[in-house]
């Protein structure tokens, strides 16, 4: 093999590789970006309202064990901030020796509130740190769960037609 004929083979070689690194790159750049702060947020959002809908599944499934519908008023959406206060507040309530017929909706709030916070962190709202809260002693413990799983119920239902709100602070 001559020098002029070794030399031409390695060129050849150097432009199939350059040939397929340039339509990898191409063809696939949705594979080589990181997801911005929008995709994040929209991202947040999608499960957030996820998180939603299957605790009023939770909570749904145990209606079925229990007296008829409460009425309850719970404070209006209006923004990560108070989203993730009413939720501690629902998650505190939900705390008790009394619940374990409701634990699992207790850790899906917990859950939800710890969504909301990173959302609210990412965002840059202004977050306040939980406090420690301990555990209320009620005279009618049943009935304080009966009121607190309707207001859970009421406040998630709402969330899904105010998820404008979980855009905004």
């Amino acid at each position: 093999m001559h020098l002029h004929d070794f030399l031409h083979f390695i060129f050849f070689k150097m432009c199939i590789h350059l040939a397929l690194l340039f339509i990898t790159l191409m063809a696939a750049p949705e594979c080589t970006s990181l997801p911005t702060k929008s995709d994040s947020i929209r991202n947040n959002i999608h499960n957030i309202l996820n998180i939603a809908q299957i605790t009023l599944v939770h909570i749904q499934k145990l209606r079925n064990k229990e007296p008829p519908q409460i009425e309850v008023s719970t404070p209006p959406i209006d923004g990560l901030t108070g989203i993730s206060l009413y939720l501690e507040h629902l998650d505190h309530e939900l705390q008790s020796p009394f619940t374990d017929l409701l634990s699992q909706i207790q850790v899906d709030v917990s859950s939800l509130d710890k969504r909301v916070r990173s959302l609210a962190l990412m965002m840059d709202c202004p977050i306040q740190g939980k406090p420690s809260v301990e555990p209320r002693e009620t005279l009618f413990p049943d009935s304080q769960h009966y009121v607190t799983l309707a207001k859970v119920q009421h406040y998630l239902q709402n969330l899904p037609t105010n998820k404008d709100k979980l855009g905004v602070c």
